[in-house]
């Protein structure tokens, strides 16, 4: 498979996983989970979001609906290629998976939600920006245009060796390594309409979830999972991971998120 630079593709058996990162993210912080479940037996994609690896002006360029094409291009990519797809997102990766699997059930087999985020409103996120939900109305009024959030500390991770080199990348401006430093107001506001879309689509969610979401998350509370258990409308399953931030892909119990994605994928094959 032909991959973006800052794209993998870890072949394996016949059963697949299409890994989302989430805004302002990359591909490398699915790098472990992908390695993991390629040693347990599934063939991985992890793809680029349409807009992200780059600056911020690509990333302004680009909204919800060019996110969600490309990841609808990278799941039918895969799946050309397996007998059975899962789908795997990381905050806002989550969202979009949660979009493809109530518009697209027939092609999924399950799906993984990781910290999912329908709302910044972990206990980093400071006040003013917890307000990021009125951005698609101060937008069309044509304010903030060119203005953003930078991330708090603690950047979504416990780890403070991981979270020193992420946050190096982040501020050397290598945006392929640990993403963008700050949310792009018009991005933000973007996420926002995404959200309140798949948040009145979860009773259509018929295909088995995983939700795996860190009780202390610091940018998505745990209300967020909380809002997927109560409302999709098919099978769903949770793990709550006690020694973890929002970025749980690469922080202290990414091991866990490897062995319980593996486990629940397995539990969705045919016998």
């Amino acid at each position: 498979m032909i991959c973006a630079p800052n794209e993998f593709f870890l072949p394996a058996g016949g059963s697949g996983v299409l890994l989302v990162h989430g805004l302002t993210g990359t591909p490398s912080e699915m790098r472990f989970v992908g390695k993991g479940l390629q040693q347990r037996g599934f063939t991985v994609y992890g793809m680029q979001l349409a807009g992200h690896c780059q600056d911020e002006r690509a990333l302004i360029a680009t909204g919800w609906r060019d996110w969600y094409a490309s990841v609808q291009d990278a799941a039918r990519r895969l799946g050309e290629r397996v007998d059975q797809l899962f789908v795997a997102g990381l905050s806002m990766g989550a969202v979009l998976a949660l979009h493809l699997a109530a518009n697209q059930p027939r092609d999924i087999s399950g799906i993984a939600l990781y910290g999912t985020t329908l709302a910044y409103d972990g206990w980093a996120i400071p006040p003013k920006a917890r307000l990021a939900f009125l951005l698609p109305l101060l937008l069309r009024l044509g304010i903030g245009r060119r203005r953003s959030f930078e991330e708090c500390f603690p950047h979504g991770i416990k780890d403070e060796r991981i979270r020193a080199r992420i946050v190096e990348f982040m501020r050397t401006g290598q945006s392929g390594g640990g993403g963008l430093l700050a949310n792009p107001w018009p991005s933000l506001a973007e996420f926002y309409k995404l959200a309140r879309r798949v948040r009145a689509e979860l009773p259509r969610v018929r295909t088995p979830c995983l939700t795996v979401h860190a009780v202390e998350d610091d940018i998505a509370s745990a209300s967020n999972a909380r809002i997927v258990l109560r409302n999709v409308g098919g099978r769903v399953e949770a793990v709550w991971l006690s020694d973890s931030y929002h970025m749980i892909t690469i922080d202290r119990q990414r091991q866990t998120v490897v062995d319980e994605s593996a486990r629940f994928f397995k539990s969705c094959l045919p016998p």
